[in-house]
């Protein structure tokens, strides 16, 4: 609900003596949050970042998980913007693991000095935009009061986990967690009997890496997935030190591609090729480690019709060439959704796993869930004991986090309210009557770093023109966000990704609006948009 324009302003004010003045204020200390502080203070500006974690990281210092992991490849995921981190920094796996990325980024926060500037153990409860100073007040649980003229919210793309309410679920009397807030002190599996419920990527990854140790895994499915192998390995002296001579090679091939990744389309189709020649490339592409098997494919793989069904009947038969029990194989089959139209989750013994005597597949699609009890899971058919409960049941993306913080703009409007229906913005990154307020989330969609590092660039320089050239506000106009809103809503329709219920549309959470929540574009694109936007002025903005 909307506050009053004087309970508005009354909160906003940035002139009491408590309240700690910056130029910006960025919510996050994760990836994006860490190189906006890196990015913003290179300008003379003056920043302070919170985050409610004790550590830098984001989403890495949370998901500590067993078998949490990159799925890009580590050197085309590291930041690109010094010379001297990149020929520092030894990646260890092809495709780091949780604990390594979390060194990393604490290596990047020592190394720049970065932690100087943020305040940690900080939940931030709400932002005010005070309409007579043009600054943003932000508020946190613990009453902390900070202002900025600038506000950017890296909160996360996939950090607001989500839980069905299950009826019960505080009843349990054993540990529970989601595996996108893992204890840091982990968590004692070792002959335990567990229940893990879902089946989504956290989950592809963590189960193989528990069952060895407890005494009984029961896994709860809803939906079974296109899962592809990872391939992971270590990388050796000699491979670091010539992935490090081809760093400019591989960002290069990272900014031409779609999403940012070291993969590109084979331009041709492939029902135009003959039968054997597809099934010759399906099979070398399932040997290369990685998103290849998705991202190197045949163009017309990833939009639906012939080719996506040749290629997922492909997939079902490696599933079931590798589940021993034919029941069980089928049941781990996809048959809901055409491949690719969720983001495809890399494995590693993911599918071999559930040929151990001490795992069960439960169908609760079958016989769904119907509450917690104080000892496990009651479904409509059987109840099961369990000595720890994991769930693995996905995320609020893009928006959850965002709009767990009260952000109230002009006029006392609540982003909430103004996102009822989906996202309300431009670019994804601003906001009608939520000035200065720099989205940076909802546009990093992709290879994540590779996406998030161009997105603040442009948003630092957005910044620094705005200073530089005596304005105190910028927000877009109502033309540019409606025609940016039609353009997500009407092009989303032609991409995979809108085509069933998932994370990228918001289906995957009761209640959410379903609507495209990032940008349908590529991001060579996006980034030849917000440099023609820059470069006319700031076009579609209002500057005042």
């Amino acid at each position: 609900m909307a506050r009053s324009i004087q309970e508005n302003l009354a909160a906003g004010s940035g002139q009491s003596d408590d309240v700690e003045q910056y130029d910006v204020v960025v919510i996050g200390a994760g990836v994006t949050g860490l190189y906006a502080l890196y990015r913003l203070r290179g300008l003379g500006l003056s920043v302070r970042v919170v985050d409610e974690a004790s550590g830098v990281g984001g989403t890495w210092y949370w998901a500590r998980y067993p078998g949490c992991r990159f799925d890009s490849e580590s050197y085309s995921y590291g930041y690109s913007f010094s010379e001297e981190l990149l020929q520092e920094w030894d990646w260890e796996e092809h495709y780091a693991g949780q604990p390594e990325t979390e060194r990393y980024l604490n290596y990047v926060a020592d190394k720049f000095d970065l932690r100087k500037d943020i305040q940690f153990h900080t939940r931030v409860k709400s932002a005010t935009y005070n309409e007579d100073e043009n600054r943003w007040l932000v508020e946190a649980t613990d009453g902390r009061k900070i202002s900025g003229q600038f506000l950017v919210t890296a909160v996360g793309l996939l950090s607001a986990g989500y839980i069905p309410d299950f009826e019960g679920i505080h009843d349990f009397k054993g540990p529970w967690c989601h595996t996108g807030r893992w204890p840091k002190e982990g968590m004692d599996l070792a002959g335990k009997r567990v229940g893990v419920i879902g089946t989504g990527a956290s989950a592809v990854q963590l189960i193989p890496m528990i069952a060895p140790e407890v005494a009984h895994l029961t896994v709860f499915q809803r939906t079974a997935n296109f899962c592809a192998p990872l391939r992971n390995g270590p990388i050796d002296k000699e491979t670091m030190a010539e992935i490090k001579t081809k760093y400019p090679e591989i960002f290069r091939a990272c900014n031409e591609t779609a999403g940012s990744f070291m993969h590109e389309f084979d331009p041709r189709s492939a029902m135009d090729v003959t039968p054997e020649e597809r099934l010759a490339m399906y099979e070398s592409l399932w040997e290369k480690p990685g998103f290849a098997k998705w991202l190197s494919n045949f163009r017309d793989v990833t939009v639906p019709g012939e080719a996506n069904e040749d290629y997922a009947e492909f997939v079902r038969g490696k599933i079931r060439e590798r589940v021993h029990d034919p029941v069980v194989a089928e049941m781990l089959v996809p048959k809901d959704h055409t491949f690719g139209a969720k983001r495809v989750p890399c494995e590693t013994h993911y599918f071999d796993t559930y040929n151990r005597d001490n795992v069960l597949l439960v169908d609760v699609r079958k016989a769904p869930i119907e509450r917690i009890t104080p000892t496990g899971v009651k479904t409509a058919d059987a109840e099961y004991d369990f000595d720890v409960i994991i769930y693995a049941t996905g995320y609020d993306a893009v928006t959850g986090a965002l709009l767990n913080i009260d952000i109230y703009g002009e006029g006392g409007e609540l982003m909430k309210d103004k996102f009822v229906d989906g996202p309300r913005t431009y670019m994804g990154v601003s906001c009608v009557g939520f000035p200065n307020l720099f989205t940076v989330n909802a546009a990093s969609v992709g290879n994540f770093v590779r996406a998030a590092e161009p997105l603040m660039d442009w948003v630092a320089e957005c910044i620094g023109y705005v200073r530089d050239n005596g304005f105190s506000r910028i927000s877009p106009t109502l033309e540019s966000e409606d025609a940016w809103v039609k353009h997500v809503n009407e092009d989303g329709e032609k991409i995979l990704r809108t085509k069933h219920a998932n994370w990228f549309n918001g289906g995957n959470i009761p209640g959410k609006a379903r609507a495209l929540l990032t940008a349908p574009d590529t991001a060579p694109a996006m980034r030849a948009m917000r440099a023609k936007v820059a470069a006319n002025g700031y076009e579609g903005f209002v500057l005042k």
